[in-house]
């Protein structure tokens, strides 16, 4: 065993207590667990509500579909029709499923030791008693359901957390974002709520002096899923699949999940009409190489999602192609239902490509501080663009905006952007414009029709791309968000 003495020291500021501490009855996390006011949905109109209960849940289902925030350009016509289709009646915004996990964020002397052994133990010596709770913060999906609804959606986390202190603070975070939380877990599963096997997921997230980033769980090391004990969809997550706009699924819900249970929740999706968002992140790569079960779960999302999200690197492993945007014609070529693959380039900026058009935003700059949970916030930024059917370079705008302003801050969680980071940032409306790369990026592309935003506009720059100005884009981005924060439906 390996022994070491670790600082506690929070990179985090520190944050009240919640109104609901975390040693009260809290509501059992295997029953929805609905915001004490739940935000408006749908687009600047208020709507008109009614209520059904099923199985003891109820819901509040908005009577009239959402409005556009913008109208939709050509491009995107028939995608928006579809998904007028498909929408009926759903009153959630965004569900996240499964990879709810409380981060311990700590500052430390150096990181872990890279082999197993060590770290495992390095771990097991953090794991002796609870640090103090201001190093807790909420991690995993709960990154992307709160940035989400601090834009105003109204979001959903499905998945599971334990009766212990971790899993009462976690919930009692998402009651305070307003996000509802359905549990996975029912009274007939093969489980003792006693056993570690129940608990909450821990993530400890580890920062050294030169603010390098160490993760480890008891995900970690094990060889099956944290939760591989739950094996069907309960009714109750169903009624969440389906009253879901989007349904977000990420890598790292392979750490808590079995392959099987999420392709079931993945197929459930598509049969009630729920648009699929996955972010295979840095598990892509291990799940292609993994077990059969794995390998089948991810050739299926590749196929049946609507929205494929990546980092440049995570495009070329799955495809063997460096070109990010040939790299994103090719994952849309292999799917059955992408509509959208869009692939983000850090302080390059992102792009996004559909079947018949690119679009491609520069980042903003801002001074990094940290880049935990920049990536969940883009998604739900990109989340806020597809359900208002906004143009797509917009959309990019706003999700780059969104993730520059999260990582202006320290950490993740609570610590995600909020409205007001994102205004601010997008008013000083400076972007990391690099005509070199963007130019070699396009070259030699010739039948796509490929939008560009630009700080500014010269007629004949270049005949193949339609330069949009940022300060056009900024301009009808602000003032509904800016509507949104008014009406109160935003967290700021």
């Amino acid at each position: 065993m390996h022994h070491c003495t670790v600082t506690l020291e929070s990179p985090l500021p520190y944050h009240a207590p919640s109104s609901h501490p975390i040693f009260s009855p809290p509501l059992h996390p295997r029953h929805f667990i609905l915001p004490f006011s739940p935000p408006k949905t749908g687009g600047l109109h208020h709507h008109h509500h009614s209520v059904f209960t099923c199985k003891g849940i109820q819901l509040s289902v908005p009577s009239h579909g959402s409005a556009s925030l913008v109208p939709s350009n050509g491009n995107g016509a028939a995608i928006h029709d579809w998904k007028l289709r498909s929408v009926g009646l759903k009153s959630i915004d965004v569900a996240t499923l499964g990879n709810l996990c409380v981060d311990i964020v700590l500052n430390v002397p150096k990181l872990p030791p890279r082999s197993r052994e060590a770290r495992f133990a390095y771990m097991q010596e953090l794991s002796k008693s609870p640090p103090d709770r201001k190093y807790w913060e909420a991690g995993g999906n709960c990154n992307m359901a709160i940035a989400a609804a601090r834009l105003g959606l109204h979001c959903a986390t499905i998945g599971h957390v334990g009766d212990e202190i971790y899993g009462k603070f976690l919930l009692d975070v998402l009651r305070e974002e307003r996000i509802s939380m359905v549990g996975m877990s029912e009274d007939d599963d093969i489980v003792d709520s006693s056993s570690a096997s129940y608990e909450t997921l821990l993530c400890w997230v580890l920062v050294d002096p030169s603010q390098r980033h160490g993760f480890c769980s008891r995900a970690d090391f094990s060889k099956d899923p944290a939760f591989s004990w739950m094996s069907k969809l309960s009714g109750e997550v169903k009624v969440a699949i389906k009253q879901s706009k989007i349904l977000f699924c990420n890598g790292f819900g392979f750490d808590e999940l079995s392959p099987g249970l999420i392709m079931l929740a993945l197929d459930y999706a598509v049969d009630v009409g729920t648009s699929i968002f996955f972010d295979p992140g840095p598990r892509g790569k291990s799940l292609m190489a993994g077990s059969p079960e794995e390998r089948q779960a991810l050739r299926h999302f590749l196929k049946m999602s609507d929205v494929l999200l990546l980092t440049s690197d995570e495009a070329e492993s799955l495809t063997g192609i460096g070109n990010p945007i040939l790299a994103g014609k090719e994952l849309l070529k292999n799917g059955i239902r992408t509509k959208w693959v869009i692939v983000k380039m850090g302080s390059r900026g992102s792009i996004l490509v559909t079947m018949s058009s690119i679009s491609c935003a520069p980042a903003f700059k801002v001074n990094v501080i940290d880049t935990v949970g920049c990536g969940d916030s883009f998604v739900a930024a990109i989340a806020f663009g597809y359900i208002h059917n906004m143009p797509l370079v917009h959309t990019l705008a706003i999700a780059n905006a969104v993730g520059a302003a999260t990582a202006m801050g320290c950490g993740a969680g609570r610590n995600v952007a909020t409205l007001d980071k994102v205004t601010e940032l997008m008013r000083a409306s400076d972007i990391n414009e690099d005509d070199e790369f963007w130019s070699e990026l396009v070259k030699d592309l010739n039948t796509e029709e490929i939008t560009f935003l630009s700080k500014m506009v010269i007629n004949g720059r270049n005949i193949q791309v339609n330069h949009i100005a940022l300060q056009k884009v900024v301009s009808e981005l602000l003032p509904k968000l800016e509507n949104s924060w008014l009406e109160g439906k935003v967290a700021s």
